[in-house]
């Protein structure tokens, strides 16, 4: 299964509440290794415990977090509860987390990817990340909103026009204060993912010197 499905990990169920984790790396150090025949083993003598899990809706940071205070290479990401997927300690180190930044952008309503005619928005990009971006926007918008974000990243003279789509607007009632709209980006090109992951790399604060 684990090779059929190309997976990670299996999550074991033992009881209702009770589950287990197990790897391949499992089957090789507590099988094989051990002479031991694997039809003979069940699959509940060899999962790791306790297993640790992260809504879907949670950020990396928390992952992180989590799987620093655990020790866990895996969490089991759940919606409502549920299990829907797995992400690794791998997964995390090949997604970097959002940097602060302060970019301008402008910003359309769209439908399928297109623009939809609407006067373009002006905004500024104050968290940059290749998954996604935080707005400061003069305009409140729905979640569930599709939309069109064009910017230049800085340094670079060639713009990104990426398709998003709002999570939340975390409009500020004071006046003329910007909203904060929390983006999610959809259909991006493998390029323009790698454009923004080195980007943000690059913009990582240097370790500080404890000499």
């Amino acid at each position: 299964m684990l090779e059929r499905e190309q997976t990670p990990c299996l999550l074991v169920k033992d009881t209702e509440t009770l589950f287990g984790l197990m790897t391949p790396t499992d089957i090789v150090k507590k099988v094989v290794a051990q002479g031991l025949e694997p039809h003979n083993i069940e699959a509940r003598t060899i999962m790791t415990q306790p297993v640790q899990f992260i809504e879907y809706d949670r950020a990396l940071e928390e992952a992180t977090a989590l799987m620093t205070s655990t020790g866990a290479s895996h969490l089991i990401v759940t919606k409502d509860n549920q299990p829907v997927g797995v992400l690794s300690a791998r997964d995390l180190m090949l997604t970097p987390p959002p940097r602060r930044t302060r970019i301008p952008a402008m910003l359309r309503i769209s439908q399928s990817g297109i623009a939809a005619g609407t006067t373009p928005y002006s905004a500024t990009i104050i968290q940059l990340g290749h998954l996604g971006a935080l707005l400061e926007l003069n305009t409140a918008l729905d979640a569930g909103t599709n939309i069109l974000l064009v910017f230049s990243l800085p340094g670079q003279h060639t713009p990104l026009t990426l398709q998003g789509t709002v999570l939340v607007c975390k409009e500020n009632r004071s006046g003329n204060a910007s909203n904060a709209v929390d983006i999610q980006f959809k259909n991006v090109a493998t390029t323009d993912q790698t454009r923004i992951k080195a980007w943000v790399l690059q913009t990582l604060p240097l370790p500080q010197d404890r000499s």
